[in-house]
């Protein structure tokens, strides 16, 4: 009897790309179909086999199985067809995953720390596949997309977003690592449900909760110093306090806040090359205020200060509405962070569209008159026709964003965003639509997707050495992804934002300015903009197959 280990190992199986000699080596003789393949015979095939799949969640599933049997062909697949490929692996595909992770479990991928075995981190990480590892992505699954508390079904979080950390940043797949903690859930169906395979109690809150988030930071920080530990899919009440307790003491950070506020302000700086004017003169409206708003907020104000407006100016060119109106400062429900962007109480009574109502999202864009109006509050449907024909009432070229995920979460259709507007919006969306026909042309309607800032912050983080994770390093990256988004509408006539199928092809451009960055503010080695360039080249890892190793 013959171990085939090679056949067990995704980053070394080769399947039907064995050669004869390899096979004999291997003692793979008589163990694979008698046909040698190469790895482009191979992609057309598992292609054909994706496009059979009946629905969407069949073909995410297929690719994980994939992922888990042959990394090189799952990611030179991946990076053939990544446009087609981004909504299954990702969003919003990745939401169902995430619903059905207890029934549709079948190997075991990333690690699971879980409350009831806090006194052994050390011993479960140190169990990881390989000792190094440049990132980590982590999530306790309680604000899962827009679908909620997913318990550890929001492992396929963590690895949606490591496969593009690969797939588009070239970050080794070899040295990455998803985790989940697994504190518990709060939604009842996974609590009665006989096949959740998580820790089947509430969850754990309050110093519980924030004792062993530091008990894992330190566990990390033991086991695997120096890695990159993004945080993913927190609640607000606990992703800023954790962002705030550990981005000075670590490389970290948070994509829902940073990525998201990154991508955000890239497309609208984009939006303000379209239309001739400044990030200054905008005036934006956002519509929900959790930890990806306000950190959308954040960045926003931040360029607004850069270009020229004091912070009391830019505070005034911004206003957040949320589920009970408009954020000002007479509302006793707000959190220190939400606060920082709260309208007076005078604006409060001023947009109220009658006495004794507060002041909502129609009342807001009819007094305020934004130019620039974002969604980031999973309400379906929210940019109702009378809210976005007054907003375009007062501004030639209205920039509108329903950002949400999945899509039945976005805020508004772009087809109607179109006709509402006479064709004059500008619009991109956190889900992916196809574009829009308009009287006698074709509308691209760009994605605004986190995956043109996160991967490439990790290639430049891991290329650049970086020891810290800075918000201007974020606002470095979208700068970039603004320019070349510019240049790709001057030469296409595209979108807001490039189209995704060009992700790693821009990847290093956004990782150099993040690099430059890191450097110039002392949180690398120093090197020039030409050894960076040469580190980020040699760092990314490409899909292609290697001599085998027994």
């Amino acid at each position: 009897m013959t171990d085939h280990p090679v056949l067990s190992d995704p980053l070394r199986n080769k399947g039907t790309a064995f050669t004869p000699e390899e096979r004999a080596a291997l003692g793979l003789v008589g163990v694979l179909p008698e046909a040698v393949e190469t790895l482009d015979q191979q992609v057309e095939r598992e292609y054909h086999a994706f496009r059979s799949r009946a629905s969407a969640l069949d073909q995410h599933l297929m690719l994980r199985g994939l992922q888990d049997r042959n990394e090189v062909l799952f990611y030179r697949l991946v990076a053939d067809h990544l446009a087609e490929m981004l909504p299954i692996i990702y969003t919003p595909t990745v939401a169902d995953a995430c619903r059905e992770f207890s029934h549709t479990y079948q190997r075991t991928r990333g690690l699971f720390l879980s409350y009831p075995a806090r006194d052994r981190l050390r011993e479960a990480l140190g169990n990881r596949p390989r000792a190094d590892v440049d990132v980590v992505v982590v999530t306790d699954g309680e604000r899962i997309l827009g679908i909620g508390d997913q318990g550890i079904g929001g492992m396929g979080i963590p690895i949606g977003k490591l496969s593009l950390y690969t797939a588009v940043g070239g970050i080794d797949p070899a040295r990455t690592l998803p985790i989940v903690l697994d504190v518990g859930t709060n939604d009842e169906a996974r609590l009665a449900d006989p096949a959740y395979l998580g820790w089947r109690h509430r969850r754990i809150t309050g110093e519980d909760y924030h004792r062993f988030i530091d008990d894992v930071v330190r566990a990390v920080q033991a086991e695997l110093p120096g890695v990159l530990l993004q945080w993913e899919d927190f609640a607000i009440d606990h992703a800023q306090p954790i962002l705030a307790a550990f981005r000075d003491r670590m490389l970290t950070f948070n994509d829902d806040i940073q990525g998201t506020a990154a991508v955000v302000l890239a497309t609208v700086l984009s939006a303000c090359r379209a239309t001739g004017t400044g990030i200054g003169d905008q005036r934006v409206t956002l519509l929900g205020a959790g930890s990806a708003a306000i950190g959308v907020a954040g960045y926003l104000h931040a360029a607004m200060e850069e270009d020229g407006l004091s912070p009391e100016q830019a505070a005034a060119r911004i206003a957040l509405v949320d589920v009970d109106g408009l954020l000002h400062s007479g509302r006793t429900d707000l959190s220190p962070t939400q606060r920082r962007f709260a309208r007076s109480a005078a604006d409060a009574q001023e947009w109220q569209p009658t006495s004794g109502r507060r002041a909502d999202l129609a009342s807001v864009v009819e007094g305020f008159r934004p130019t620039v109006l974002i969604g980031l509050s999973t309400a379906g449907g929210a940019f109702t026709e009378p809210i976005v024909r007054a907003m375009a009432g007062h501004v030639e070229r209205p920039v509108i964003l329903p950002l949400s995920n999945p899509s039945s979460r976005s805020e508004a259709d772009p087809h109607d965003l179109m006709a509402w507007t006479e064709g004059r919006a500008l619009v991109a969306t956190g889900s992916p639509y196809p574009p829009v026909g308009f009287e006698h042309s074709t509308v691209p309607i760009s994605q605004c997707n986190n995956a043109f800032i996160f991967p490439a912050m990790g290639l430049g983080v891991v290329a650049a050495r970086a020891s810290r994770v800075s918000d201007t390093m974020f606002v470095a990256a979208a700068g970039a992804l603004a320019d070349i988004a510019g240049d790709a509408a001057r030469v296409s006539g595209g979108g807001l934002l490039p189209p995704v199928d060009r992700l790693a092809a821009i990847a290093p451009e956004i990782a150099l300015a993040v690099a430059e960055r890191a450097v110039a503010e002392g949180l690398a080695p120093r090197r020039s903009r030409e050894e960076l360039r040469t580190r980020i080249d040699e760092v990314r890892w490409h899909p292609a197959y290697q001599a085998p190793t027994r």
